[in-house]
């Protein structure tokens, strides 16, 4: 597991912070002497980058959630061999805005996709890659869309109905539950003080089971 760089990727719903608290991380961690690839999804690319585009915007309506999973998988697929297997073979970290754990959430708690699908084409693409750890921002949905709508204009996603979200977070829940020794899940509600004091306190962690495990192999 800790034979390359360690790959840590952060989750969640609308309007949980991800991008405020990916930077608190990320900070905290360049503090400690760690620089990691900071990366999202779907993109991290320019052709992902372009894929997300079709994915968001919001006169994409029609989109099939078939058509929804492949392109994400497909962005996914340019992102892994152009930047994160990359990264993780120089040894370095990479911190990843969501990945395969927000299309089980999205395109098959959200939307209906069968779970089976999703775990095939995460095998084809992926290979033996899988996160080394989650952080798991959560807020109830009420919370998080009210957050959402207050940055501005709703994307082609974000538009979805109450119900859709409330499937994505409860996907996420079981996801965590299912893979506790992988997740940390943090309570994204609260005021961002307290939600960043648990961020560092994650990093801290990572950091103690890098240095223990790069003395093992030292």
């Amino acid at each position: 597991m800790f034979s390359r760089g360690l790959f840590v990727t952060v989750e969640g719903g609308e309007g949980v912070g991800k991008s405020t608290n990916i930077d608190c991380l990320v900070n905290y961690l360049v503090d400690n002497d760690i620089e990691p690839v900071v990366t999202r999804e779907p993109g991290g690319t320019v052709l992902g980058e372009d894929i997300r585009d079709v994915l968001l915007r919001v006169d994409g309506s029609g989109m099939q959630p078939m058509t929804e999973l492949l392109l994400v998988f497909a962005a996914r697929a340019q992102h892994i061999h152009e930047v994160i297997i990359p990264a993780l073979d120089e040894g370095r970290w990479v911190v990843c805005d969501r990945f395969t754990d927000a299309t089980y959430a999205y395109q098959s708690g959200g939307a209906g996709v069968a779970v089976e699908t999703v775990s095939r084409l995460e095998e084809l693409v992926q290979g033996s890659l899988r996160p080394d750890f989650t952080l798991l921002l959560d807020a109830p949905v009420v919370v998080g869309m009210a957050r959402a709508r207050g940055r501005g204009d709703l994307d082609r996603i974000e538009r979805q109905e109450s119900a859709f979200f409330d499937r994505v977070r409860d996907s996420y829940l079981q996801q965590a539950e299912q893979n506790s020794a992988r997740y940390r899940v943090i309570d994204a509600s609260v005021e961002l003080a307290v939600v960043q004091q648990q961020v560092k306190a994650v990093g801290a962690e990572l950091l103690h089971l890098w240095s223990d495990r790069m003395n093992r192999r030292g």
